[in-house]
């Protein structure tokens, strides 16, 4: 089961590497990656992943990863209220 993970991440020496590193050692695995610009020292990742196993918890990685210094973790877009209703329309 993967799940999608949103990051802020300043645009500081070391940043893009710690948090990759974090993920590496908590046992998830990174099946996608995005990163793109929000701004002159802002950019925004977008992670893919999947635990190694069943022991390994989002939750924990979550708060792992709001610990990091010049990295934020912002909430998963929520589906629009049309989204919704067209979703149930097409099921």
């Amino acid at each position: 089961m993967s799940q999608s993970i949103h990051i802020e991440i300043d645009r500081l020496e070391g940043t893009l590497l710690r948090i990759l590193g974090l993920v590496e050692r908590r046992g998830f695995h990174i099946d996608g990656l995005e990163l793109y610009d929000l701004g002159e020292d802002t950019r925004g990742l977008t992670l893919t992943l999947r635990p190694r196993d069943a022991t390994r918890s989002f939750d924990t990685l979550g708060f792992q990863i709001d610990k990091l210094y010049g990295i934020r973790r912002v909430p998963a877009p929520q589906a629009t209220p049309v989204a919704a209703e067209a979703q149930k329309i097409s099921a």
